[in-house]
């Protein structure tokens, strides 16, 4: 049996997509789970959307998510070497390509054309005669290499995802460009020549590549190559509809990280759009990933992005975490001036209601910084705004009565006040809260008091008058 050799091929042209970090993640997998080997090859060729930086954020995107290759490979590099020029004009030379000397289409011609909705699929260069090209070529136009269709054929694949094949009819087919007349491959050739040279075994890739396979089969076929294993999975789509797009929201790896979301929960939930263990189970370690990943089950209906699952997710994550670990994490996202021994101290009354490391500031500003207070909200939360004033009138003078300024002893306190004065202690604790934080969502009360301290939290009840 051949080894099984998987590959991941990023365009460094920005930030990784969380759907790219998903195919990865299952080329990753799939070869691992067999004892093979994951390759790693930047195809920087399109020179045009090449981002600098991009192709180092890729290597450490990979390494955070301990995605680790056996093998890397830069294209612009392979260039230099001729390789690809030599396959194409092999494919000239036999008949399965030809010599287009178009002048490239501008943006703005591109879009016209889609906005007439006109399809090109042949181009006039395919009926120069050889020696009509060759004279283009000596009075210098440098041309580019185009692939020739074949007429009235149908071209066949195996998808191993959908355990069907799949066909198109060539007259279908785009006669798509193959080097450019810079000498840089286009995708099409280029990752046919590189998985054949590099002998990857298996494919894994989402169905919007799709219809470049036919392209692909093709050129396996005319170049004499053995054309790998090829399976696509599911798309990731928003919730909203279509797919996954920056307006919606955050796209990439990147964003969700820097919002605070644990590489080990992001990994996770990306496993089950588009993956589907035997047992339910829902929490796995990449390792277990690895061990239990069956191409079998991976899912050809498109997968929903639920940012809601995802947060659950990662504060499950969050939770696991030791508070020494979270001191760490959660000292990039403390509010602006918080000494690093407030942030100890808020950790176990924060822990439990954090679903991303980003929620520490929202949840713990009021700590260093006076909020302003809504009467508005106050009396949406509570009563009429006399009713509520009353309240905390009597809250500042029971509190200003404590001496041990504990949790424990603020919760008997006020629940003590609340008893006796027949007060909904739901309602009177929630306007405490709003009162003192200006928020109705923050830590524990009593805790979030004590921390505060005497001083600061009666200091804030005063001010009540003004609100009143």
């Amino acid at each position: 049996m051949n080894e099984v050799r998987t590959r991941f091929a990023p365009s460094p042209t920005g930030f990784m997509h969380i759907g790219s970090l998903r195919t990865a993640l299952y080329s990753y997998a799939f070869s691992k789970n067999q004892g093979g080997q994951f390759i790693l090859r930047i195809e920087d060729t399109d020179r045009n959307r090449f981002v600098p930086g991009a192709t180092e954020k890729i290597y450490q995107t990979l390494k955070l998510f301990s995605l680790n290759w056996d093998e890397l490979y830069v294209q612009s590099e392979r260039v230099k070497t001729g390789i690809y020029q030599q396959y194409a004009e092999r494919l000239v030379k036999d008949g399965h390509a030809y010599y287009c000397f178009c002048p490239t289409e501008s943006k703005e011609q591109i879009e016209a054309s889609h906005e007439k909705k006109e399809i090109k699929l042949r181009d006039k260069c395919r009926n120069l005669t050889a020696q009509q090209a060759q004279e283009k070529i000596e009075a210098g136009i440098k041309p580019a290499i185009r692939l020739r269709i074949p007429d009235k054929e149908t071209i066949t694949i195996y998808d191993f995802i959908r355990k069907k094949e799949i066909s198109w009819q060539s007259q279908n087919i785009d006669e798509v460009m193959l080097l450019k007349t810079d000498g840089f491959p286009t995708y099409h050739l280029g990752v046919v020549v590189d998985d054949a040279l590099m002998k990857i075994s298996t494919i894994l890739r989402a169905q919007e590549w799709l219809p470049s396979a036919p392209v692909h089969a093709l050129l396996y076929r005319y170049l004499g190559f053995k054309m790998p294993e090829v399976g696509h999975f599911s798309l990731i789509l928003d919730p909203a509809g279509g797919k996954l797009s920056k307006r919606k929201g955050a796209v990439s790896a990147e964003e969700f990280l820097a919002q605070g979301y644990l590489p080990e929960a992001l990994l996770n939930f990306i496993m089950l759009l588009g993956w589907a263990p035997k047992d339910n189970r829902e929490m796995f370690t990449l390792s277990d990933f690895v061990k239990e990943f069956d191409h079998g089950r991976l899912q050809t209906a498109n997968s929903i992005f639920n940012r809601k699952k995802l947060d659950w997710f990662n504060g499950y994550y969050i939770r696991q975490k030791s508070n020494i670990e979270l001191f760490k994490l959660l000292r990039p996202f403390k509010p602006e001036n918080m000494p690093d021994s407030l942030i100890n101290q808020t950790i176990p009354i924060i822990k439990e209601r954090m679903f991303k490391l980003s929620d520490f500031a929202g949840l713990t500003e009021f700590l260093i910084k006076e909020p302003k207070v809504d009467a508005a909200l106050l009396v949406q939360k509570g009563g009429d705004i006399k009713t509520i004033g009353k309240w905390l009138t009597m809250a500042l003078r029971e509190l200003e009565k404590v001496k041990n300024w504990q949790a424990e002893e603020l919760e008997k306190t006020l629940r003590d006040l609340a008893a006796k004065e027949n007060l909904h202690v739901g309602k009177f604790f929630m306007a405490v809260r709003i009162a003192i934080t200006g928020k109705t969502a923050t830590p524990p009360l009593f805790e979030s008091l004590a921390l505060l301290g005497k001083q600061e939290t009666l200091k804030r009840l005063q001010k009540i008058n003004a609100i009143r």
